[in-house]
């Protein structure tokens, strides 16, 4: 796998848990920072997803009718 570097400036408490986590689990803080941005990252990205394909249902005309409206503003009790 190929890698790529960035530099992060992140508080101080914040690095020394990472530095004993690190040292509790036998594990880098490399590795340990690429898993919370990969799981910060899965977690975001549904919501790219879900606009970009409201984007091409928008474009392509496919809209709630009125009715199917009107029918979630009820079920809602809005």
């Amino acid at each position: 796998m190929t890698t790529r570097t960035i530099n992060v400036r992140i508080p101080e408490a914040l690095y020394g848990q990472i530095e004993e986590l690190a040292l509790a689990t036998a594990r880098t803080k490399s590795f340990l920072a690429v898993e919370a941005l990969k799981g910060y990252v899965e977690h975001e990205s549904w919501q790219v997803r879900d606009i970009r394909t409201a984007i091409t249902e928008a474009d392509a005309g496919d809209f709630a009718s009125p009715e199917d409206v009107a029918a979630t503003f009820a079920k809602h009790g809005a």
